[in-house]
């Protein structure tokens, strides 16, 4: 037999006493750190792959305008070193917020 629901027995979930028993979400609460490197691992595209991306490209055109330069093999040496330290720099550099 099934029974009626009345307002009596709805009574736990009036608000205050919900409130009582459970406290309220804090809307300003951090995320846990599993869910915070779950989030970071589903992203598409950040700085090591952008780093990867650019450095070839990058490479051709430093040997491309040298060769067409005429410029010293110690130059072109300097300039691809350059463009590398600053391809790691970009890859490993993180916010800190």
């Amino acid at each position: 037999m099934s029974r009626a629901v009345e307002l009596r027995d709805l009574r736990s979930l009036d608000r205050p006493s919900l409130y009582g028993i459970f406290a309220p979400l804090d809307p300003e609460e951090r995320l846990p750190r599993e869910l915070i490197i779950e989030g970071r691992r589903h992203r598409l595209v950040g700085r090591p792959e952008v780093a990867a991306a650019l450095w070839l490209p990058t490479l051709w055109v430093i040997l491309f305008a040298t060769g067409w330069l005429s410029a010293g093999t110690m130059l072109v040496f300097g300039v691809i070193t350059l463009a590398f330290i600053g391809f790691c720099f970009l890859a490993w550099y993180r916010d800190r917020h």
